[in-house]
This record gives structure tokens, C-alpha cells and sequence, in this order.
């Protein structure tokens, strides 16, 4: 076998065996990245709120024969949040 080919193996187990690693202490310390928390899980349900709220705002200007005062207030409304 020639020595390229044995020193490829060596460093594919070798990477391998640092990720694993690496990945069980930062689990251990508390740092996994899969775990959700709960400010972030509350800022997106907010987020998703205020975009809701906005297509309810855009279907109503786009499906309402209003006039234009009223169309430029509701964008103004858009705006400010």
C-alpha cells in the first residue's frame, strides 16, 4: 500500500476522532447547537406574529376598493411598525 493512500486513512479517522470528540464536550458543557432556547423561540413566535398581521394588512389594501386616503394610511400603519 502505497504511503499516500495510508496516510489518507490515517488523517479521515484521525478528523473523525476530533469531531466526535469535539462534539461530545461541547454537548457535555451545555453548548449544543441543536438545543432551542427559549428567547429565540419566543422571538420568532413574535416575529411571525408582526408578519401575520402584516399579510392580513396587505390582503385587506389589496382585496377593499377604499380610497386612496385610506390606502396611505394603512401603508403609513405598515411603515411605523
Amino acid at each position: 500500500m502505497p504511503w499516500s493512500v495510508a496516510f489518507m486513512v490515517v488523517m479521515i479517522v484521525l478528523i473523525t476522532a476530533i469531531a466526535k470528540t469535539s462534539r461530545a464536550r461541547y454537548q457535555a458543557l451545555g453548548r449544543d447547537d441543536t438545543e432551542v432556547r427559549p428567547a429565540d423561540a419566543m422571538r420568532a413566535e413574535q416575529e411571525i406574529r408582526q408578519l401575520k398581521e402584516r399579510i392580513a394588512v396587505l390582503e385587506r389594501v389589496v382585496t377593499d376598493n377604499h380610497g386612496s386616503v385610506s390606502l396611505d394610511r394603512q401603508i403609513e400603519q405598515l411603515r411605523d411598525r
